[in-house]
C-alpha cells in the first residue's frame, strides 16, 4: 500500500469510493426488486377495498411486521412517515402539544441533529422551554447532569441513540430506565429516541431501551428516500401533524406510499437478519481505515468516544487543514467523504456537534467524517489511504519552523525605497 507521495495511477484515478454512509446509503438491489411490482403491476391504494387495494394493505401491512421485528416492537406500534425529520417532528411536536397541560419543559442532548434541535427552539415560540445537556470531550452524554436538569415541568426527554457525525452511542438504556422510575413516582414524562443513525448498525430494542417513541429513516439502511418510520408505545397520546385523513391510526394522514414502504420493510428484514455479520465485517473495516490514517498522517486524531460508538463512523480532525479544501481535494481523487451532516452541508460554520467536544472553531473545521456501509469493500479502504496522506500534506501551511527561516531571510535584505 502507497502513501506519502504516491502517484495514482490511470486505472485508479476515477474509481468512485463512498465513505459517506451516514449521509445516505445505496440501495440494496434485493429492496429495488421488492418494491418494483409497486411501482408498475401493483398499483393499488392501500386505503382501497377493491382487488388492487388488498395487494397494497398486505404489502403495507407486511412491511410494519417487518419494521416491528427489527425494534423488538408490536407491528401496530410503527407508524410510516416520509423520513427522519418527520419521525422527529411528529414524536416531538405530536408529544408536546397532546400533553402540554402536563409541563412545558424538554430536555435534550447538545449534539442532537437539527431534526430534533430546531424543532425544540421552534417549540420555544409556543412557550416551552429547552434545556441542552453537555456531552464533554467524549460526546456522550452524563445521566447524572440529566437527573440535575429534570423539573417538575419536564414534559419530554429527547436523546438520539448514536451520533451522526462522531458516532458516540447514548446511555439510551438508563435514561429509560430512569423514565420508568419516575412514572411509577406518578410523573407524566416521556422518552424519545432518534434511532435513525443506530437502526441496522446496532441492536435497536424499544423494550430494552424503554423509549416511548423512536425515529428511524430508511434511507441510512439501504432504502430509498422519502420512507421512515416512527415508533410509538401504547398509550402514547401525539396530536397529529398531517390532517386530512385516518391513515396510519389518523396520526399522519397521507396516501401511503406504498413502494417506498415495501422498500423499508425488505431493508429492515435484511438489516435484522445480518445486523451481527455487518456489524463485524464494517467495523474491521473501519478500524483498519482509521488506525492505519493515524500512523500515517502526521497530528491527526479521532473525535468522540472510540469504544463507545457506532462501528461505521470515524470522525478525525486533520490539525492545519480546512475540512472543506480537505474534502474537495478528496472529491477530485473520487473519493466522497463529508465534514458533518448532510443536513448541514453548505453551512460555513464549524460542526456544532465537534465544537461540542470542547474544542475551538479553527478545529472543528479541521474534522471530517468517514461513514462505512455494507457495500463497502477493502480496497475502497486501501484507496482512500492512497490519496489521503499527501491530500493533507499537500493543503496544510507550511512548518512553522520554514516560515521562521523565511521571515529571517527577508529581514536580512536591503530594504525596499518607497518611491
Amino acid at each position: 500500500m502507497a502513501f506519502r507521495g504516491s502517484k495514482l495511477s490511470n486505472s485508479n484515478m476515477f474509481r468512485r469510493v463512498y465513505l459517506d454512509n451516514s449521509a445516505t446509503t445505496q440501495v440494496d438491489p434485493h429492496v429495488v426488486e421488492a418494491m418494483l411490482p409497486y411501482l408498475t403491476e401493483n398499483y393499488g391504494n392501500a386505503s382501497s377495498i377493491h382487488y388492487f387495494g388488498q395487494q397494497a394493505r398486505s404489502a403495507v401491512d407486511k412491511s410494519r411486521h417487518q419494521v416491528a421485528q427489527l425494534l423488538n416492537s408490536r407491528p401496530n406500534e410503527v407508524i410510516f412517515t416520509s423520513g427522519g425529520t418527520e419521525s422527529n417532528n411528529l414524536a416531538i411536536r405530536g408529544l408536546c402539544f397532546a400533553n402540554q397541560h402536563y409541563g412545558k419543559h424538554i430536555i435534550i442532548s447538545d449534539i442532537e441533529h437539527p431534526a430534533v434541535d430546531a424543532v425544540c427552539e421552534d417549540l420555544e415560540k409556543d412557550g416551552f422551554e429547552t434545556t441542552r445537556l453537555p456531552v464533554y470531550g467524549n460526546g456522550i452524554v452524563r445521566v447524572d447532569d440529566l437527573e440535575n436538569a429534570l423539573r417538575d415541568d419536564t414534559l419530554l426527554i429527547s436523546v438520539m441513540a448514536a451520533n451522526n457525525e462522531i458516532g458516540t452511542l447514548q446511555p439510551i438504556e438508563e435514561i429509560g430506565k430512569l423514565v420508568r422510575e419516575l412514572r411509577k413516582n406518578g410523573r407524566k414524562i416521556w422518552f424519545h429516541t432518534d434511532a435513525v443513525q443506530a437502526a441496522g448498525k446496532t441492536v435497536v430494542d424499544v423494550e430494552a431501551i424503554g423509549c416511548d417513541l423512536l425515529s428511524i429513516s430508511g434511507h441510512k439502511i439501504h432504502a430509498p428516500k422519502g420512507i421512515g418510520a416512527l415508533y410509538v408505545r401504547r398509550g402514547t397520546r401525539l396530536r397529529s401533524q398531517n390532517i386530512g385523513g385516518r391513515q396510519e391510526r389518523a396520526i399522519r394522514a397521507g396516501t401511503e406510499s406504498v413502494p417506498n414502504i415495501v422498500a423499508l420493510g425488505t431493508a429492515a428484514e435484511i438489516a435484522s437478519n445480518d445486523i451481527a455479520i455487518v456489524d463485524s465485517d464494517i467495523r474491521i473495516l473501519r478500524d483498519s481505515l482509521e488506525q492505519q490514517i493515524l500512523e500515517h498522517v502526521p497530528e491527526s486524531h479521532t473525535n468522540g468516544d472510540t469504544d463507545l460508538r457506532l462501528p461505521n463512523i470515524s470522525n478525525i480532525s486533520f490539525p492545519g487543514v480546512e475540512g472543506e479544501a480537505l474534502l474537495i481535494n478528496l472529491d477530485m481523487h473520487g473519493i466522497a467523504v463529508s465534514t458533518g451532516s448532510a443536513c448541514s452541508s453548505g453551512s460555513i460554520e464549524p460542526s456544532p456537534v465537534i465544537k461540542a467536544l470542547g474544542v475551538s472553531d479553527t478545529a472543528a473545521r479541521s474534522a471530517i467524517r468517514f461513514s462505512l456501509g455494507r457495500f463497502t469493500r477493502a480496497d475502497d479502504v486501501s484507496r482512500v489511504l492512497e490519496v489521503l496522506p499527501s491530500a493533507v500534506e499537500n493543503i496544510r501551511p507550511l512548518p512553522k519552523k520554514k516560515t521562521a527561516r523565511r521571515f529571517r531571510r527577508a529581514a536580512s535584505l536591503p530594504p525596499r525605497v518607497l518611491e
